[in-house]
């Protein structure tokens, strides 16, 4: 049964109350409380004005499910009470009223400039009253010593230090406001002290009337979720209700409830963090650095939901957000360290054998997350052996050039590491992305930036061909991506290939695109590749132009063809090379080379 929430009007009093004594206070990972000098002063006149200013929104506690670490309200100090409700919305808006207008303390907070300062408030009494006063200006803050100053303080402009200069300066305190007896007293004193001013009586009787009880009947909505709500729901309520201020993550949740087993996750993940981006590791790289702690628990969610379902034969595999929000301690612990070591294999797999190297070039972190739970189940030992690298390989490349993770991909998630895992050990696998990918020979003429999965893959290939830099041969391995850090560049320069008027949808597409290092996009500059080829021959010492059609033509472009400058010929040529290493790594042909599309786009078949 739904348990839909309750909204009442609440008494501001009584909700002071409840975060005085503890019923109701935060959830430990609620940010801290923010609110400088002049919003707190703004809040102050819209009370006293009677304006609304928004609802509260909290949970009712004590769902086993859900159990947050919890803490008071700032100005509150530590109690050892549970509470009844926790906030999830307005938490800045309660802490300011309470620590003004509740607290006895002065408000630690800060000018609008970030200087730290102490205040206490007060409302000035005949301002209130004048209409032609903006109700803002008649909110006063004082330093903590209850002294106004000027001239560096040397001057005192208002002293407030005692009851009898409040009373002499019609200064009302604000944290007096919810206090009957301190009210009563004040009020009484005020009385007295102008016992022979019928005019400051009836001022503040006016005020009284005016000011006062409008604060004290003032009522805020409340709304209340049932103890009963589930974990997801209240995930969806913090990322409604956090837009203006620091959103709330699912790993931020999983740590407030890990947090109640004296558990702190957030440190537990500083530490795997480390393991994941390979510290320490022979070869310092990114790679993983785009996996981030959200990443690494539906990582866990994903192993852990596998791993029941293939120890009791029962059940499905899911890591959607209400998965990681279910997770529990103890599975995390269960499957931590596998999880870990899956994603060291999943570095390794990269590194050695797909030949993807940096951050930059990986095509989608996300895959990271199945390939690394796969890894994770397999161990270390299986997933490296020939034959499950080469599943795990035509599986990867399947998803990077059928471009199948750039959506939300939970559900693909899953199949993958049902598929796999059934193909590598023997069972009849789905091999749902192995089966949907698809590569079409026209999208090599779209890809034309890094941002693209599958141009990245596309370099990636060229890379595991064992291409060379064109004037120091250098293979563009694991140890030189990493130091010499090649980029992309074209192989018929864009300068030359404007000149003689070749379309840019063809000479800015992968197909004229590779890895070379610095020095030589330098040698190549704007010259047409004849030239750039000879001057290459003639720099660099010892190499001749059978060398360095080598090194050429292991970047899949045919020497020939660039030595006479005949760009449509190397074109042709290299995008039928290309789909030939994409059909390697997808196992699978691209089959539309021989299209009428293909044919109109290419103007041949490829």
């Amino acid at each position: 049964m739904v348990v839909l929430p309750t909204s009442n009007d609440t008494d501001l009093k009584q909700l002071l109350g409840e975060v005085a004594s503890g019923r109701m206070q935060l959830p430990e990972f609620q940010r801290d409380w923010t609110w400088d000098d002049a919003r707190i002063r703004g809040l102050i006149a819209s009370l006293t004005q009677g304006y609304p200013m928004g609802a509260i929104m909290r949970l009712a506690y004590g769902n086993p499910e859900i159990r947050f670490k919890y803490r008071t309200i700032e100005g509150v100090g530590e109690l050892s009470v549970e509470p009844e409700f926790l906030i999830l919305d307005g938490q800045q808006r309660m802490t300011s009223i309470y620590r003004a207008m509740h607290s006895d303390k002065p408000v630690a907070t800060r000018t609008d400039k970030g200087k730290a300062i102490e205040r206490y408030y007060y409302l000035d009494i005949e301002k209130c009253l004048d209409d032609g006063e903006d109700r803002v200006d008649a909110v006063v803050a004082v330093p903590a010593d209850r002294r106004l100053k000027e001239n560096f303080d040397r001057d005192v402009v208002l002293d407030l230090s005692t009851r009898e200069l409040e009373i002499e300066n019609k200064m009302f305190p604000v944290n007096v406001m919810f206090n009957d007896t301190e009210k009563m007293n004040w009020a009484l004193g005020f009385m007295m002290g102008y016992a022979g001013d019928p005019d400051a009586t009836s001022l503040f009787e006016r005020f009284n009337s005016e000011v006062l009880s409008v604060v004290s009947a003032y009522k805020l909505p409340v709304i209340t979720l049932d103890k009963s709500t589930p974990r997801v729901a209240v995930c969806k309520v913090f990322e409604n209700v956090n837009t203006g201020g620091v959103p709330l993550t699912v790993f931020e949740l999983v740590t407030a409830m890990f947090a109640t087993r004296e558990f702190d996750l957030r440190k537990d993940w500083n530490d795997c963090r480390k393991t994941i981006v390979g510290e320490g590791s022979e070869f310092k790289t990114d790679l993983f650095e785009g996996i981030d702690e959200t990443a690494f628990l539906t990582t866990v969610t994903l192993y852990s939901s596998y791993m029941r379902k293939r120890m009791s034969g029962s059940g499905s595999v899911s890591c959607k957000k209400k998965d990681v929000l279910a997770l529990e301690y103890e599975d995390y612990l269960a499957s931590r360290e596998a999880v870990l070591d899956g994603f060291a294999v999943a570095r390794e797999l990269l590194l050695t054998y797909e030949c993807v190297y940096r951050k930059r070039d990986l095509p989608y972190a996300t895959q990271l997350i199945p390939l690394s739970a796969i890894c994770a189940v397999l161990g270390r030992k299986r997933s490296l052996e020939p034959n499950v690298i080469k599943v795990l390989s035509r599986w990867y490349w399947c998803g990077i050039l059928g471009e199948m993770y750039g959506g939300a991909n939970e559900t693909r998630y899953a199949n993958d590491i049902e598929d796999v895992i059934d193909e590598v050990e023997g069972r009849q696998s789905l091999n749902r992305t192995v089966n949907a990918a698809f590569f079409s020979a026209t999208r090599l003429l779209t890809l034309r930036t890094r941002l693209s999965a599958a141009y990245k893959g596309i370099m990636a290939l060229l890379y595991r061909a064992g291409c060379r830099d064109f004037m120091n041969d250098t293979t563009m391995d694991v140890v030189n991506c990493i130091t010499g850090a090649p980029d992309i560049h074209h192989i018929f320069p864009e300068a030359y290939c404007e000149k003689i008027g070749i379309p840019r949808e063809r000479y800015d597409c992968v197909v004229n695109k590779t890895p070379i290092l610095y020095a030589t996009n330098r040698s190549i500059g704007g010259s047409a590749p004849s030239a750039y080829l000879a001057r290459i021959v003639a720099k660099v010492e010892g190499v001749d132009e059978d060398d360095l059609r080598g090194r050429v033509e292991s970047h899949q472009a045919d020497f020939g063809y660039m030595k006479a400058d005949d760009f449509e010929s190397f074109f042709l040529d290299r995008a039928a090379r290309i789909l030939s290493l994409i059909e390697g790594a997808m196992g699978k042909p691209v089959g539309d080379r021989a299209s009428e599309t293909t044919v109109r786009a290419f103007g041949t078949a490829l």
